[in-house]
């Protein structure tokens, strides 16, 4: 996920005589658009958004019909769920790089056109190999929004402002697999595997048109790409040749620009404690979302508690339900945070954006615990839903503090550290469906849902540490101290 329009080394660059900027009420500078034109690219984008993580889990109800037809183990089936995960782990690393070359509309539009085609051919596959090789570049395709949706956030609003924004990006994110598995409950009944996956594709392509629209109605939003077209108009009609971008903004070569997005994010990931935290709750939390997909059939279906595709895909609104009331509490946790950035003096105040997850990480146990002692055919099923409404909004919750507080740690950085958290993330969400069905199927729903409670104990921590420790977490990072001298000079 990139949040940042631009990465360098953590040194601050320089700044030559003769630069090409914004004015402070530049009307070509996304973040001074109105208000409505700001909030029009989100909306567009949003849906697509969505039906990204729809990818994955429209495939889920339809699993068990699609084993038959290739005369294959719910087991292996799977793997037409964690293939397409795994594309997702790997696509924003090489696709992020490319908005700085040619923008974010083309990437969106491309890379997103590219995963039509791929979901179109998978509608006519009729053996399992190259199935799985569709839905793997199918996945890579898709994550167009991974890559760009949060620096397109960070284009268009000011730093400090971007909270409404970006709580409606992860609402879908984060939502996306359990509405996908509601809506193609639906769509599912009574069809085959391939006409779920056409319909899907008419679905999609219409959120594209949507899409397409809006971007070239709207315009560019990459800071960098549009002075840089700035800059080459203005050198074509002076014929001054020292105009240039600031150091920033500047392109580099593809080994530079490919080099720091393949290698930085491992880097991150093995030195710095908070990109540490973040993944490893990003990953526990993304790989029970998808876990949940075979796991609720299993629970609800006919071995359980008896329902039909339908009412699994019910089952599931106990989680949407919750995810929907972490967007409406998170207006709360923006108010603190804009709260303690103006008694600060408007310096970043990360450890602000931990307010609500401290609860957050004690509900989340509390709610598989709950599910635990619930999800049997003895209880009513409204209350293991009941329980998973509270999982949905701790889920929700601890994403948008691990994604908000690594932005606000890093900010130039942030692109390399969110994208260490997202291989961890969506590789998590790839395999624990893999080994997350064997484990309820060997020890039950109750003991399964107890070992997933130990773990979510053991990272409940990682909230306070950040609030307590942060700070210093911060000042031995190279990374997050160049910022940090920022804020002390200001």
């Amino acid at each position: 996920m990139s949040f940042s329009s631009r990465e360098s080394e953590p040194l601050l660059p320089s700044t030559p005589a003769d630069v090409i900027t914004f004015e402070p009420n530049d009307s070509e500078d996304p973040r001074n658009w109105p208000r409505a034109r700001k909030w029009l690219m989100v909306a567009a984008i949003v849906p697509i958004d969505l039906s990204v993580s729809w990818g994955a889990s429209g495939f889920s109800p339809i699993a068990r019909d699609f084993a038959k037809d290739m005369g294959v183990s719910p087991s292996v089936a799977i793997l037409g769920l964690s293939m397409y995960v795994l594309g997702l782990a790997f696509g924003p690393m090489t696709l992020a790089p490319l908005s700085e070359y040619f923008g974010r509309r083309p990437v969106y539009i491309v890379s997103y056109g590219i995963f039509l085609l791929l979901l179109l051919g998978t509608t006519y596959v009729e053996s399992l190999g190259p199935f799985l090789v569709l839905r793997l570049f199918s996945g890579y395709f898709s994550s167009t929004t991974i890559s760009n949706f949060g620096g397109t956030i960070a284009d268009l609003f000011h730093h400090h402002d971007t909270g409404p924004a970006m709580s409606w990006f992860l609402w879908a994110a984060t939502g996306g697999s359990p509405t996908g598995f509601v809506l193609f409950s639906f769509i599912a009944h009574g069809r085959s595997w391939h006409a779920v996956f056409r319909i899907m594709f008419f679905i999609c392509f219409v959120f594209w048109i949507i899409l397409v629209t809006a971007l070239y109605a709207l315009g560019e939003t990459r800071h960098s790409v549009i002075l840089l077209r700035r800059a080459r108009a203005l050198r074509k009609a002076t014929g001054d040749e020292d105009l240039e971008v600031p150091d920033e903004m500047k392109q580099r070569g593809p080994k530079q620009l490919f080099g720091i997005a393949l290698a930085r994010p491992f880097r991150f990931l093995g030195t710095e404690a908070i990109v540490q935290f973040g993944a490893l709750y990003n990953g526990f939390l993304y790989g029970l979302s998808f876990l949940f997909n075979g796991a609720f059939h299993m629970i609800f279906g006919p071995n359980g508690y008896g329902f039909d595709t339908i009412g699994v895909g019910i089952s599931f609104l106990g989680i949407v339900v919750g995810i929907t009331i972490g967007l409406l509490t998170n207006i709360f946790q923006e108010r603190y945070y804009q709260r303690q950035v103006a008694q600060a003096g408007h310096s970043d105040v990360p450890e602000a954006r931990v307010h609500h997850a401290k609860l957050a990480a004690i509900v989340l146990p509390l709610s598989l615990l709950a599910f635990a002692l619930t999800a049997t055919p003895n209880v009513h099923p409204f209350f293991a839903v009941l329980a998973s409404t509270f999982w949905g909004w701790s889920f929700y919750t601890l994403i948008l503090m691990t994604l908000t507080y690594t932005e606000d740690a890093y900010k130039t950085y942030s692109a390399s550290a969110l994208a260490g958290i997202g291989l961890v993330r969506n590789s998590a969400g790839a395999s624990f469906p893999l080994f997350g069905r064997h484990m309820f199927l060997n020890i039950g729903t109750r003991n399964a849902s107890l070992v997933l409670m130990a773990l979510a104990v053991c990272l409940a921590p990682i909230p306070f540490v950040l609030e307590r420790r942060g700070v210093s977490l911060r000042k031995r990072s190279p990374w997050a101290a160049a910022h940090e001298d920022e804020n002390e000079s200001n």
